[in-house]
């Protein structure tokens, strides 16, 4: 691995002069941004997926809906449609992509919306009736044409940026100064046991800006998996044959997860964000039927389970994930309401 990077390389060196040059035509205004008079909230990373950004949604979500007409605005990754669509109660994953479809089913009647031009999307959302008053764009740090008001970069524990490289010899979408536009970093992923000392040495090395506010939060699953219509307790899976089934880019968290609870299961790993086929399905269900039990069931995220929506039987269920913050989760919400309730229409 090392030898590839190495011969990689300076193809590294060329891209980053390239995304350096595009940043500091925004910075110099040069190329233009958007400002929108209502509290965008842009959610991002700079390494390649897996670092938690759709329960870090999920979770501003659960903060802001209740006291704001929120609204999600993706891109809508591997969707087989064009230009703006708003999600619909006959949206499927091909209309939306996985995650906003995952938003829209468990948050509904939450707006929410996928545009590959995110200001186009924006002002499509702001012609509804009624408008949303904050807006959350996700996977947005290396869209430039927002000017969101607040930037939230997320980086995982195991894999911080500040010790990868930009594409391709590393996983970096820019350089290391793309941190600067975030005005709030969390790391992901940690341990749960992860203390305040060891939190100081990572915020140390990753060396925020005075106005930058560094966070740490570990992944957090629920006591039950969930069916179309059923839900089992996590503490009775142990009695099942578990056919798992993933199409994430990091399943460690998942399996480890299941090892800790004494889950004999069997797993089937497919790509990040895999599209499934009905021949996936049929390979699925036959490694399904082969499993020798009558207590037996395929477990998969929830993700994995809105891709594979209109396949899904009795005996397909998922495990939601959560984000939880260690220490200092009350400073986060008010750093976020406050942000929102002072630019706020309604304020």
């Amino acid at each position: 691995m090392k030898k590839i990077r190495k011969i990689l390389y300076p193809l590294s060196l060329v891209y980053d002069q390239i995304t350096k040059a595009r940043n500091m035509a925004y910075d110099k205004n040069v190329l233009n941004a958007t400002t929108f008079d209502l509290p965008i909230i842009a959610v991002g990373n700079l390494n390649m997926g897996g670092t938690g950004k759709t329960p870090m949604i999920e979770y501003l979500i659960r903060l802001l809906k209740d006291e704001f007409r929120t609204a999600v605005l993706s891109r809508g990754y591997k969707r087989k449609s064009k230009g703006f669509q708003l999600a619909t109660t006959n949206s499927t994953f091909e209309d939306i992509g996985d995650e906003p479809l995952q938003y829209h089913k468990k948050f509904d009647p939450l707006m929410v919306a996928v545009d590959a031009d995110r200001v186009n999307g924006i002002n499509h959302l702001l012609e509804q009736n009624p408008h949303p008053e904050v807006i959350l764009l996700d996977d947005a740090l290396q869209h430039r044409k927002v000017n969101p008001g607040r930037t939230i970069l997320l980086t995982s524990y195991d894999k911080l940026y500040i010790d990868d490289q930009v594409l391709p010899a590393g996983e970096l979408r820019e350089g290391k100064t793309g941190a600067k536009r975030a005005q709030i970093i969390i790391v992901t992923k940690c341990p749960e046991g992860l203390t305040e000392i060891e939190q100081f040495e990572i915020a140390k090395r990753l060396k925020p800006e005075l106005d930058q506010t560094v966070f740490f939060t570990s992944i957090f699953y629920p006591d039950e998996i969930y069916s179309k219509t059923d839900t089992i307790q996590i503490k009775n899976l142990k009695d099942f044959k578990v056919l798992l089934v993933t199409g994430i880019a990091k399943t460690t968290p998942l399996t480890n997860f299941l090892t800790q609870h004494k889950v004999d299961f069997e797993h089937i790993k497919f790509g990040d964000h895999h599209n499934f086929s009905e021949n996936d399905i049929q390979k699925i269900n036959q490694k399904f039927d082969n499993i020798p039990s009558q207590k037996k069931l395929i477990l998969t995220t929830e993700k994995d389970f809105m891709r594979m929506y209109d396949y899904a039987s009795q005996h397909m269920f998922f495990l939601p994930i959560q984000t939880k913050f260690i220490g200092n989760g009350k400073d986060f919400d008010s750093l976020i309401l406050n942000y929102v309730r002072q630019n706020s229409r309604n304020s």
